[in-house]
């Protein structure tokens, strides 16, 4: 299972390195190397995050997302995505803006990080969402019960997540962008409007895709209600023939559980690539300390990319996150943290090593704690099962 998973990625990767070897020798294979194992690094805690996503869609949905939404996190997001902010942010056309990335590259990455404060904001504020819409909600599974149960009741508040996320923007936009490093100057205005429209974008994707889902489950319920009715009508009509005819009979009925499909999984498959994109965010931007060449920062990123999407694959087959049940409460506090370092870059240069590792730390330590509460449960069961055969022997 592992080879069949993970097989596209392992090929990729080879291909990808001697692609990388044969155009820009040692050096050039590398820096593709090194992006790769950044990007993994930084986005792990993406897996897992879209792993608990993906299994609510069909299988349909879910090779969408491995075919359509692999191009567009390696061509659009590693590559296209960066022409496209400086083609906007310097306001010339995406050919100048290609022409300006093979020919003028130091230019080139001079005016992506110009636009870092703008993509840190929409990035951060996003992914703050994803985070206090989980924090804030009501779960019967808890990791730090110590925090998330005073964090839960103060979630009930309707909205709560929204004004919490823009107090952040506003306190953001009021510190830490208004004396840009690097000559970048007051970027209050741009944090703010930048911030509101990744606000945005998570309430308008957000929304349409948990409107839809809910539609989809609505409808779902009436069908098992139906099916219910007609199963006991059955019954009753097989049970009246068996007292006619002198034999038993029992009707029986079983409701399939299917995945996600139509408009539902649609707007949920955006949702991932908004995800994915935020994501991608800082990768992008701490790729130019490693080099400023577009297509070897696109290969390598794109190889990390392709293992995120294995991995996920990996989680979903395996039911890893119903397995390990705190392992989605690690990859939000990841991405609680991740969003705050995105908001703090926006003045402060902070090493991509600090923010892989924190993520890392985190999915870590909600693994160990999986695992501890597996061994418990078990112990737990076996002291039960013993106490009964007592029992039942006395």
């Amino acid at each position: 299972m592992l080879l069949k998973t993970f097989g596209w990625s392992f090929a990729i990767t080879a291909i990808g390195l001697a692609l990388a070897g044969v155009l820009w020798g040692w050096q050039g294979l590398a820096i593709v190397g090194i992006l790769s194992i950044l990007e993994i690094s930084l986005s792990f805690d993406n897996a897992v995050i879209n792993a608990g996503i993906l299994r609510k869609m069909n299988a349909f949905w879910q090779k969408i997302f491995l075919t359509v939404g692999i191009l567009i996190a390696v061509f659009g997001m590693r590559l296209v995505f960066p022409v496209i902010i400086v083609a906007v942010t310097a306001k010339m056309s995406p050919i100048e803006a290609v022409d300006l990335a093979i020919n003028d590259k130091n230019q080139y990455e001079h005016l992506v990080t110009a636009a870092h404060p703008a993509i840190a904001a929409f990035g951060g504020i996003f992914l703050l969402m994803i985070f206090l819409d989980f924090i804030f909600e009501e779960r019967d599974i808890r990791w730090l019960g110590w925090l998330e149960k005073p964090l839960a009741k103060l979630g009930k508040l309707d909205t709560f997540s929204i004004v919490v996320a823009l107090v952040g923007l506003l306190i953001t936009a009021t510190t830490v962008a208004t004396d840009v490093a690097h000559g970048g100057g007051d970027k209050s205005a741009t944090v703010l409007l930048s911030g509101v429209a990744g606000l945005l974008t998570y309430l308008i994707v957000g929304g349409i895709s948990g409107y839809f889902e809910d539609k989809l489950e609505e409808e779902e319920d009436e069908d098992e209600g139906d099916e219910a009715g007609e199963a006991e009508g059955e019954g009753a009509k097989a049970a009246t023939n068996a007292q006619l005819n002198g034999s038993g009979g029992r009707g029986s009925s079983s409701a399939s559980v299917v995945g996600l499909a139509g408009k539902a999984a649609f707007f949920l498959f955006l949702y991932l690539e908004v995800i994915d994109a935020s994501f991608s965010f800082d990768g992008v931007i701490g790729a130019f300390a490693i080099t400023n060449d577009i297509f070897e920062m696109a290969l390598g990123l794109g190889i990390g990319a392709m293992y995120i999407r294995s991995l996920t694959v990996f989680l979903v087959r395996r039911g890893t996150l119903d397995d390990y049940v705190y392992l989605e409460h690690g990859a939000h506090y990841a991405i609680g943290a991740l969003a705050v370092i995105l908001l703090v870059t926006i003045k402060y240069e902070i090493n991509e090593v600090i923010t892989g590792l924190v993520g890392v730390v985190l999915i870590a330590a909600s693994y160990w704690s999986s695992v501890r509460r597996n061994r418990k449960e078990a112990a737990a069961g076996e002291d039960s099962e013993a106490k009964a055969e007592v029992t039942s022997g006395v």
